[in-house]
């Protein structure tokens, strides 16, 4: 059965701006070097271009749900979008450091509105049976985005000046802000959403705090630093009262965790925080390899990663289908399972390596990786009403962000230890390899406890107990 029309303009108006923030806050991290030089900043300065960008996520994220209701998802998704759009052009002709990040800033809380926006929109517009064909859509940009955003970076900064890193996303932002008006269907806002003060002043601090934490810990020290150990020790706390807080409050709280109580919602919760830390992680570890260990440059280490694009991309279609015939419990062991065997490759590579059995490899890990993203997308919304929608794309979208920061850290620890215990680098990368395997081992585990095919296609009683809960 086909799509319904309005439902495919929706997708498509949506990810055509939205593509520009999933590529963004990767093209960006390859041209510090060059950002540096040029601003005459200092490392240190010059690293929050992206720590800015991504504590202003933190701080929007949590109120997504809230401003959809005040505003209604057009409105609110246009004007994120406008707000990013603007931020890039100011971005670009950025006169110093500082100027530099306080406009990352601004895309920072544009971008943070749109990414949980993106999903609910898509699955609010969709029905249940059309969703793991139109995630095959979604999770496109979101699987290969972190991919092929520094073989872009890196092919704009070999053609010309950093400023192009931001000015791509204008016409982006252009045509999809032209879609958005003329296909969004437009909703009116509920009068009665109340902001949650209390939650508010608990949940972005709290996100915020563990993310800048987790940012530092690649300076020396890891996490014996202050400035990781306080913050991860303050955000622990406030987002332990925000839980407090939410249960209370339960529908009236700034993100309703009622839609924990649906297995699906929560094993895919679980499993994004892993993906996150699997997928971003490596990549933290992929390109340095190549760089540190293989000697080539920024461009040439991009370029030796789009065979696990290549591979994400061409996944999606037979993740879908699988996804039908096995369930979401089948596809995601399966693609985590091949995620892990494909690591194992990195894990025994030296400095002497074959590059062609490594390609091979990267190719695989790419065929999981878009494979494990469409039923983890898909069955996160199973089972819940209309109105719980939201609030579970901003509970995934976090976990997704602080396991994908959380993945980073640690490896960034795990390499930098290892290499200073050894004088043999390939051993230090074999090391951070063989824990990023591990990651991979335990999203298996995990994947066992997100429904089977006849579960999903069984009438949806998580629905009824979250609305339950919720009255």
């Amino acid at each position: 059965m086909a799509i319904e029309r309005q439902t495919l303009r929706t997708s498509l108006a949506v990810l055509t701006g939205g593509v520009a923030v999933i590529l963004d806050a990767t093209i960006v991290s390859v041209a510090l070097h060059e950002l540096a030089t040029d601003l005459g900043a200092g490392v240190g300065t010059i690293q929050w271009v992206t720590t800015a960008y991504l504590l202003a996520l933190g701080v929007v994220i949590p109120t997504v749900g809230w401003l959809q209701g005040r505003l209604g998802a057009k409105r609110l998704w246009m004007a994120a979008l406008t707000l990013f759009l603007l931020g890039s052009v100011l971005c670009a002709f950025a006169w110093d450091a500082p100027s530099l990040i306080g406009f990352r800033v601004v895309q920072g809380l544009g971008g943070g509105a749109m990414m949980p926006l993106m999903t609910t929109m898509i699955v609010q517009a969709a029905k249940e049976s059309d969703r793991a064909r139109l995630m095959t859509v979604v999770a496109l940009p979101t699987a290969i985005g972190p991919i092929l955003g520094p073989v872009i970076g890196g092919l704009i900064l070999g053609a010309g000046d950093w400023r192009w890193l931001f000015l791509v996303n204008v016409p982006l932002c252009l045509a999809g802000l032209a879609l958005a008006a003329k296909w969004l269907p437009a909703d009116q806002p509920s009068k009665r959403v109340r902001l949650d003060l209390v939650g508010l002043l608990l949940m972005s601090p709290a996100l915020v705090a563990l993310l800048w934490g987790l940012s530092n810990v690649s300076g020396d020290g890891g996490f014996s630093r202050t400035d990781v150990i306080a913050p991860l020790i303050g955000g622990a706390l406030l987002l332990a009262a925000f839980v407090l807080w939410a249960l209370r409050r339960r529908g009236d709280a700034l993100v309703d965790l009622e839609v924990l109580r649906s297995r699906p919602t929560w094993a895919a919760s679980a499993l994004m925080f892993l993906s996150g830390a699997s997928l971003y992680g490596a990549m933290l570890l992929l390109p340095l390899y190549w760089q540190e260990l293989r000697g080539e440059d920024a461009l040439g280490a991009g370029l030796l990663l789009i065979p696990q694009g290549v591979g994400s991309l061409l996944s999606r279609t037979a993740a879908a289908r699988l996804l039908m015939r096995i369930g979401a419990r089948g596809v995601s062991v399966l693609g985590f399972v091949l995620v892990g065997l494909a690591t194992v490759p990195f894990a025994f590579a030296g400095a002497d390596t074959s590059i062609w059995p490594l390609t091979a490899a990267l190719f695989l890990r790419g065929l999981g990786l878009g494979m494990v993203i469409i039923p983890l997308m898909t069955v996160a919304f199973t089972g819940l009403a209309h109105a719980k929608i939201p609030h579970a794309s901003i509970v995934t979208r976090i976990a997704q962000q602080v396991g994908g920061s959380a993945g980073v850290a640690l490896l960034a620890v795990i390499l930098s230890s290892a290499a200073s215990r050894t004088a043999d680098l390939a051993h230090a990368f074999d090391v951070a390899f063989w824990w990023t395997v591990g990651f991979t081992g335990v999203a298996v585990l995990v994947s066992f406890v997100l429904p089977g095919r006849a579960a999903e296609t069984a009438p949806a009683e998580p629905e009824k107990a979250v609305v339950s809960s919720a009255r």
